[in-house]
């Protein structure tokens, strides 16, 4: 088995709520971004964020969308992880063409 190195976008909302001494229902009340959403960042369970949800964050908390988002890498045991597939692939490598 090989081990090998993902990376994973982070929101740190929690982190940035508590710099500021702020709650998890102030920053939905402030926003108006629902609650579901800010959840969903939070718990790690949303596939992406709309850049203006992230300009609400910022605007609410006084920061940069760096401070919002963190990446950290995670290491997972498997054969073909994404940071060997990249190498096989190579950058600038062209698209795959669709077979007829």
């Amino acid at each position: 088995m090989v081990r090998v190195e993902t990376f994973m976008i982070q929101i740190r909302v929690d982190q940035l709520l508590a710099e500021h001494g702020r709650t998890f229902y102030w920053l939905a009340k402030e926003t108006g971004i629902s609650h579901t959403t800010l959840w969903r960042l939070k718990k790690g369970k949303a596939l992406g964020i709309n850049f203006e949800t992230l300009e609400k964050m910022c605007q609410a908390l006084k920061c940069q969308p760096g401070d919002v988002l963190a990446l950290a890498h995670m290491k997972k045991g498997a054969m073909n992880g994404a940071k060997n597939g990249a190498k096989r692939r190579g950058t600038g490598s062209p698209a795959r063409k669709k077979q007829k």
